[in-house]
């Protein structure tokens, strides 16, 4: 993503919500945030504290000569950076993720962030703001780009399926890469 969905400091609840009467309140109520997690297994049980660092994906923030843009196949061929543009990473196309009832999020499709490096099901972990804790739920889900054959974008509807292995669901995930223009 930019530069501003980096934050130095991690913590369960780093918000705080303020109404039209002035009045602000933290951590009172199911205050939930939404992470980009690691590639660690997933927990079994909620994580407190310490345990939650290594489920936390890192993140750094870059100076570069000009906006960084990603590209997206819509295929499993990685799709060629415009001309004088060069190659940052190459990943899958992430599209959003959604949590418990009405929660959601995503970005442009044109972010860095929509292209993440490693296909995940579950690339966003939640917090429990009030509680200090953090887990993978089964309500929550993620919406990635998936490979469409051109000879059939107009055809009737798309024929329906479950894909329940790793190397099958990267088969059926869009791919990107992320470009940056030449100074």
């Amino acid at each position: 993503g930019l530069a501003g969905s980096c934050l130095p400091v991690f913590n369960t609840m780093p918000f705080a919500y303020c109404n039209i009467n002035q009045v602000c309140y933290y951590a009172s109520r199911n205050d939930k945030s939404y992470w980009l997690s690691s590639a660690a297994p997933l927990p079994v049980r909620p994580l407190s504290e310490e345990e939650i660092e290594p489920y936390i994906s890192r993140c750094a923030v870059c100076e570069a000569p000009a906006q960084a843009v990603a590209v997206h196949s819509q295929d499993q061929s990685i799709p060629p950076c415009p001309s004088n543009w060069r190659s940052l990473w190459i990943g899958y196309s992430f599209l959003m993720h959604t949590g418990s009832g009405d929660q959601g999020g995503g970005q442009s499709l044109m972010s860095p962030g929509s292209c993440l490096e490693d296909f995940r099901s579950a690339p966003f972990i939640e917090c429990q703001g009030q509680r200090g804790t953090c887990q993978f739920f089964a309500n929550e889900y993620s919406f990635w780009l998936t490979t469409v054959m051109p000879e059939l974008q107009f055809a009737s509807a798309p024929l329906s399926g479950t894909l329940k292995e790793g190397q099958e669901q990267r088969r059926r995930i869009s791919r990107c890469q992320v470009c940056l223009k030449h100074g």
